[in-house]
């Protein structure tokens, strides 16, 4: 197939240097919003404009907790084994992060445990995988249809992926002099709401601690990045005073190509059906990024 016709959000690239291609993943149940939850998918490509598959990385079995919003999962790799972290939700459950795992990046993921990762009473989402000091944390979003701005956290994970301490809150959405309020209609009346989506880290080449989210600003959804002042996930951490990214895409995380250039990868526009995966080479220099053309 033609990656350009593939429909997807939040895109997800797996690099792998043993095989010498790159596996992705994203957002592409057929009603990402409003329809049931199908699954996740895997492709498979070598040069990121042709790619096998869809091969069916994850799919709902009997008696799993969610049936809706199946959103951006992530693949790890951790002492071996593949781990996938995404967004699941059902009626009567608050929208979460589950922890899946596997022994190859196809899959199939099958999940950890019987219930999000995250705060069962909490609306989260986005959650992505960071080691410091040989400590696992799950670096999430709690969402503004709890808290109005959202919010970003830290919380500790064991070795098996489980949670091992209390979420740490790192910064709002608001405090990134780039974010606009959005105004949806909640219980039949408007409220001002600030989005933290699609957190991922990154130490640069002169050992600063960046961390890529989205939200809305002018030009509608922006790629955004922080920085840790302390070099640490516990922060504290400031915003970029601009956008990376400001085109309507966004929720973009960062890959290494096979011959060594660091490429940020987001999707675009954000309107519904017509996402597509776009890939941007970026440079990594005093402790900045740049988008290098467009």
């Amino acid at each position: 197939m033609l990656l350009r016709d593939l429909r997807i959000r939040d895109v997800f690239v797996l690099p792998c240097p043993q095989e010498q291609c790159y596996y992705l993943y994203g957002s592409t149940d057929p009603d990402t919003w409003n329809g049931p939850g199908v699954g996740f998918d895997a492709y498979v490509t070598t040069d990121f404009e042709h790619a096998e598959g869809p091969f069916p990385a994850f799919r709902r079995a009997p008696g799993f907790w969610a049936d809706r919003h199946f959103w951006a999962p992530e693949v790890h790799v951790y002492r071996g084994r593949y781990y996938m972290l995404a967004s699941f939700k059902s009626a009567d459950r608050c929208r979460g992060t589950q922890v899946l795992t596997a022994e190859h990046p196809k899959g199939p993921f099958v999940p950890v445990s019987d219930k999000p990762v995250t705060p069962g009473e909490w609306e989260c989402l986005d959650g992505t995988l960071y080691e410091e000091d040989g400590q696992l944390y799950l670096v999430f979003c709690r969402e503004w249809v709890q808290t109005g701005d959202g919010e970003m956290y830290a919380m500790p994970l064991d070795e098996s992926l489980n949670r091992a301490g209390d979420p740490i809150l790192l910064f709002t959405a608001s405090n990134a002099p780039w974010a606009r309020p959005r105004f949806p209609q909640q219980d039949g009346h408007e409220v001002t709401a600030y989005v933290t989506d699609g957190p991922f880290l990154h130490r640069t080449k002169d050992g600063s601690l960046l961390m890529l989210w989205s939200s809305f600003g002018e030009t509608g959804y922006v790629q955004g990045y922080s920085r840790s002042l302390t070099g640490k996930v516990k922060g504290p951490w400031t915003a970029a005073e601009e956008p990376l990214y400001a085109e309507d895409g966004g929720h973009g995380m960062l890959f290494c190509t096979l011959d060594g250039q660091l490429t940020l990868a987001l999707h675009t526009p954000n309107s519904d059906h017509s996402e597509r995966m776009k890939l941007l080479p970026v440079s990594d220099e005093g402790g900045r990024l740049t988008v290098l053309k467009k």
